[in-house]
């Protein structure tokens, strides 16, 4: 189209040269001749109507537009006189579009380095979603909005978490070449056919997590890890006053006796009601899909060690909405706010129990 009109522009300009030496007169016979050839091609058309290209459209509005509107009636024109203003007004719109696209309103888009570091995280963690992505992200001190992303997911073709593939049967043979292990009271089953019951405690405010052992749970066992359990709440001077259970068999009557001993007084929640335990209840379901669904558990031994690898990433890696993304023993580092040093983002994976839990930081 641009040489098109380049060239009319430059056989129009040339035209005008000639007319310079002519007369009046002779340019009033010239422009009488070729009005009458527009009523010949006029009476040739009939019905039908004439084209027009981008490029004569152009020409003709910068050349007629210029005109009083009384001007362009008397002219004889294969088209209406309003058309031509349309044409240029189109001509004027299309050349402010292309300025403001220029300008790129709106949000800055989102650094390169970011962007690959997101699909990264969604392809090595398949079950993870946008959310526990924002959330990865923030903990290595990257200033994202949630929604950018859930963008940055969608452009790149990755499904949301629920749609995509599980672990892959290399990635679990790698989790059991380093003999992986599993964590709550949770019920787990060893390779062997032994039934372990896991003892866990969570603290609401910190959402702090405590793997209080894995056992059958005998009554002494039971007593012993409450006694256990005070000790350490007096040692780090943490003042619990209603712990709450449901009404599980495998909980002893010492075991609210110790803790009433020192001034924790159990609340029990109602008949099948899981929901008063809201708190703990999200930790097993967390403990399950992320630890105990994906090992195979050998044996007790094996089992104490992947609960504690568990419990060290719970508190102090993985990010918790409740705590606006810091660890319960980690608070958030400071956003970069160098975009130099952000551009320059250098990230590394540490892996626990064989790769099942995956652990990002900044190289050192």
């Amino acid at each position: 189209m641009l040489l098109r009109l380049a060239y009319l522009a430059m056989a129009n300009a040339f035209a005008a040269l000639r007319l310079l030496p002519m007369s009046d007169r002779d340019k009033d016979a010239e422009i009488l001749a070729l009005r009458h050839q527009t009523t010949v091609l006029e009476r040739q058309l009939g019905d039908r109507r004439p084209s027009f290209t981008a490029p004569d459209r152009a020409l003709l509005a910068a050349l007629l537009h210029p005109l009083p509107r009384g001007v362009l009636r008397r002219l004889r024109l294969i088209v209406h006189p309003d058309t031509v203003l349309r044409w240029h007004r189109d001509l004027v719109s299309r050349r402010h579009a292309a300025a403001s696209r220029r300008k790129r309103p709106g949000r800055p888009p989102t650094i390169r380095s970011i962007r690959i570091l997101v699909q990264r995280l969604a392809r090595e963690n398949p079950a993870w979603g946008y959310r526990r992505i924002h959330g990865e992200l923030a903990a290595l001190g990257t200033r994202v909005a949630a929604s950018t992303v859930w963008e940055i997911l969608k452009d790149a073709g990755i499904d949301p978490a629920p749609e995509r593939g599980t672990t892959t049967w290399a990635d679990f043979l790698r989790s059991q070449a380093e003999a992986l292990l599993a964590c709550d009271f949770i019920e787990t089953v060893t390779l062997n056919g032994q039934r372990q019951y896991i003892l866990a405690l969570i603290e609401h405010t910190t959402r702090r997590i405590r793997i209080l052992g894995a056992n059958h749970p005998t009554a002494a066992w039971v007593a012993q890890a409450a006694r256990n359990l005070v000790a350490d709440l007096e040692e780090e001077g943490t003042r619990a006053t209603f712990p709450i259970r449901d009404r599980d068999g495998r909980f002893p009557a010492v075991f609210d006796e110790i803790l009433a001993d020192v001034g924790i007084r159990t609340v029990l929640t109602a008949v099948r009601t899981p929901r008063m335990n809201a708190v703990m209840e999200r930790w097993v379901r967390t403990c399950r899909h992320e630890l105990l669904d994906r090992t195979l558990i050998w044996n007790q031994r094996h089992l104490l060690h992947a609960l504690r690898e568990f419990e060290q990433h719970y508190n102090q890696h993985r990010p918790h909405r409740t705590l606006h993304q810091a660890a319960p023993q980690r608070a958030l580092p400071e956003p970069i706010a160098d975009s130099d040093e952000v551009q320059r983002l250098r990230i590394r994976r540490h892996d626990r129990l064989g790769g099942t839990i995956h652990e990002y930081r900044h190289v050192a």
